[in-house]
């Protein structure tokens, strides 16, 4: 894939971070702590593949000698 490609799929694992997270704090704020727990697992799985994308877009993109925009 593309470095653009890859910027994309990121953007959108990134959002569904964010979605994660806004879920387990909801169900934090509602005392659904069985669900809380299991939403914050797959929030960390989530945070580990964005994470990891990240890593290997600035690998990528470091052999290439790009520099990332913020």
């Amino acid at each position: 894939m593309s470095v653009a490609g890859d910027h994309l799929m990121l953007q959108a694992k990134t959002a569904i971070l964010e979605d994660q997270v806004r879920r387990f704090h909801a169900f934090q704020e509602e005392g659904k702590w069985r669900e809380a727990l299991q939403q914050f697992q797959a929030t960390l799985h989530c945070a580990t593949d964005v994470l990891q994308d990240s890593l290997k877009l600035l690998q990528h993109m470091a052999a290439k000698g790009e520099r990332p925009s913020l």
